[in-house]
């Protein structure tokens, strides 16, 4: 019979929190993240390469009505964030809402989502290592595709072997870089919709594009919700902030600052840049297709070298995303060290309080991705990417099965901690995960944009994950009734 979790089941104190320089190394994370490295951790986790690379099938898809298909994730987004910042802000701690899962709902929950997370992660490091070398090799041939892959891998590797204070400061610039250009883009784009701005054909840009071309929902309203399948995932990582809260100084404050600031994210980020794409030009502008969005709305604009400047940016959102996936995913091997669901060196640290062997192992990971994908894109590396594609809502959802057991444990045992509150608990609670699964079974409809084929072969590995958390969790239970029976004789 098991007992019921408590708050105290992980020691008083969140993993890191409190282990300053003077903290021991070999098991403790340091709190090397400055304040300001969490607020751009925080702000430039919710933009992703996804935003500037994959939007313009999302508009060929939807037409202006990809807005709503932005605002229903958003809101999904900003909801499951509010659940995991009420979890966080009472126990902030490395393995975020895998060490939550594993004490609301039990350890092969832990262990399952945690396993899922990083296998998502490590096979980003893959697409984005990728994606960066394309740009890399276009300014510069001479080095080849894989030659700068490499490269790329091997620099953030050493960032984030350094200290966790490299990686904050390298993710500080890049998270840096993303917000100032995307807040350009939106201030410039805005005046030359409402005519401010000299120059551009107002013929062309205005708010008549929402309904000129077909209406606002020119393929119907069927296409708001396939739209949700192709923008869903360039929101995953803004869940970062609550795993790096955990190696900062005030890890309750960090935590509660980012969950309070995921509104205006989402809306001026997402929202705000997709207006401004599509009142600056038609939504069935041929450029869209063939340039990409953002690049055909700046070319709109005339401004010079629009492709090179939006490379430079995709470039820097990339190495973003590759720095942060190499951290999160290495912190959440470190938990999972830490609570015995993964090898014991996964939750050892160098006296920097650097998980090295646990950034190792998915760095390693990485690169066999990078080989597959170079060697067989069309099968092994395809098939790695669909059978994680899937898992941000599955994470989506075990964070909403947890919030709802979590506020419980904290009311019981220490309501004061509730310094974030999940609002209308439990029913908006439900309404979230019913909508995740809704969008999981809308996607097993999909097959023009292999909406079916992600989510099959995301369950798949789920499952397979899932039997070994399993029989892991039976041997240990074997294991410690041959060890009373010892004690007894």
């Amino acid at each position: 019979m098991t007992s019921q979790p408590t708050l105290a089941d992980s020691g008083s104190s969140p993993e890191g929190s409190g282990s300053g320089p003077g903290s021991p190394s070999g098991s403790e994370l340091q709190a090397g993240l400055k304040n300001r490295h969490l607020s751009m951790i925080a702000i430039g986790g919710v933009i992703g390469a996804g935003l500037f690379v994959g939007s313009s099938s999302g508009i060929a898809t939807a037409g202006p009505g990809i807005l709503l298909s932005y605002a229903l994730v958003g809101t999904l987004v900003v909801l499951v964030m509010r659940m995991l910042g009420e979890m966080s802000a009472a126990n902030p701690t490395s393995g975020s809402f895998s060490a939550h899962a594993d004490r609301a709902l039990g350890s092969w929950a832990g262990f399952t989502i945690g396993w899922l997370y990083w296998f998502f992660w490590v096979v980003v490091l893959a697409v984005e290592a990728t994606a960066g070398a394309v740009i890399l090799n276009g300014w510069i041939p001479a080095v080849p595709q894989w030659g700068w892959a490499l490269i790329v891998m091997v620099v953030l590797t050493a960032t984030n072997l350094a200290s966790v204070g490299s990686y904050g400061e390298f993710e500080f610039w890049f998270a840096g870089i993303k917000v100032v250009a995307i807040a350009a883009f939106i201030v410039i784009g805005g005046l030359a919709v409402f005519g401010v701005l000299p120059g551009v054909d107002s013929q062309q840009a205005g708010l008549g594009n929402l309904t000129d071309h077909g209406g606002f929902l020119p393929n119907g309203a069927g296409a708001i919700l396939t739209g949700v399948l192709l923008v869903v995932f360039s929101f995953m990582g803004s869940e970062i902030a609550t795993l790096a809260a955990g190696e900062s100084e005030n890890p309750q404050r960090a935590v509660t600052k980012a969950t309070n600031s995921i509104i205006w994210r989402v809306a001026v980020f997402y929202l705000g840049s997709i207006f401004v794409v599509v009142t600056l030009l038609p939504w069935d502008a041929p450029s869209i297709k063939k340039e990409g969005s953002y690049v055909a709305a700046l070319d709109s604009l005339g401004i010079a070298h629009a492709g090179q400047i939006m490379n430079f940016i995709v470039l820097t959102s990339v190495l973003s995303c590759l720095n942060s996936g190499l951290y999160t995913a290495s912190r959440m091997a470190f938990s999972l060290g830490q609570r015995g669901d993964a090898p014991k060196a996964f939750a050892r640290t160098t006296s920097r309080g650097v998980p090295r062997t646990a950034i190792v192992a998915s760095v390693v990971f990485g690169f066999v991705a990078v080989f597959f994908n170079y060697e067989f894109p069309d099968s092994v590396f395809l098939f790695l990417v669909n059978s994680s594609g899937a898992v941000a809502l599955f994470v989506w959802l075990v964070i909403c099965f947890s919030q709802l057991r979590m506020r419980k444990i904290i009311q019981r045992e220490a309501p004061e901690k509730l310094v974030v509150r999940m609002w209308l608990y439990p029913y908006l609670t439900w309404a979230t995960a019913a909508l995740i699964v809704f969008v999981l079974g809308y996607m097993l409809t999909d097959t023009e944009h292999d909406g079916r084929e992600t989510v099959v072969l995301s369950l798949l590995v789920a499952a397979v994950v899932l039997v070994i958390a399993f029989v892991k969790q039976k041997a240990g239970k074997g294991a410690e009734r041959d060890e009373d029976r010892v004690s007894v004789g």
